[in-house]
């Protein structure tokens, strides 16, 4: 069987994981939300969307996916990364968020326009009063998953921040911490069948195995917070 998803990357680790426990085949797209949303807009063929809560609750208003197939996956936390190995910096108030972001040479996050994390990050840079000060070290990516692959190649001393599933399911990065109070994030995702698919049966069970109870041991190590 094959599936097709329109999807944050935020979900793509617990997806293809799902997937191959069952033996389906997964294609379709996933990225930044923003990006995702206007694929499916304009008309991106695919059996499940997964974008947030709130995206989701859109679209099945308009009709674009079935509003009674609608379930969350579960809750994840926008965070700090740094490369495997590295030391993690102290990240637990503002002014320890804003002197490890002074202190390093770059800074990699998703991008700042139409992905989750990237535009919340975007937005703690400018509370924390550093956005001109560190504009020159910004290393912006399509998404979490490109970001986090290319902060594991970085060299010196480097700081990523994107959803904590993303960092994750990467190869040689770490996860140090969520955002702190006051400027954090947690984001809810839910999945949905698309009203264009040829497959709602099967579309239909899978998201029911996505956000159901069988999967929860392997959403929570994927980072989402059920």
């Amino acid at each position: 069987m094959r599936l097709r998803f329109v999807s944050a990357g935020a979900a793509h680790s617990v997806v293809t994981a799902l997937a191959a426990a069952r033996s389906i085949e997964v294609e379709g797209s996933f990225g930044a939300v923003g990006a995702m949303r206007d694929q499916l807009l304009a008309g991106e063929a695919c059996d499940i969307v997964i974008l947030t809560r709130a995206q989701v609750a859109e679209l099945a208003a308009a009709d674009h996916v079935l509003g009674e197939t609608a379930a969350d996956i579960g809750t994840v936390a926008t965070s700090i990364a740094v490369r495997e190995g590295a030391t993690a910096p102290a990240v637990a108030d503002a002014t320890a968020l804003a002197a490890a972001l002074r202190a390093c040479d770059a800074i990699y996050f998703p991008d700042p326009a139409k992905a989750t994390a990237g535009i919340h990050f975007a937005g703690v840079l400018g509370k924390l009063g550093i956005a001109a000060e560190v504009a020159a070290r910004l290393r912006t990516f399509p998404n979490g998953a490109t970001a986090m692959r290319e902060l594991a190649r970085s060299t010196g001393s480097a700081i990523g921040c994107t959803q904590a599933t993303e960092i994750l399911a990467t190869p040689g990065v770490k996860l140090v911490a969520p955002l702190p109070a006051g400027l954090d994030l947690e984001t809810v995702y839910a999945a949905a069948v698309a009203s264009a698919s040829r497959q709602r049966d099967a579309a239909k069970h899978f998201v029911g195995l996505l956000a159901g109870e069988s999967s929860r041991e392997q959403r929570a190590a994927a980072g989402f917070r059920l």
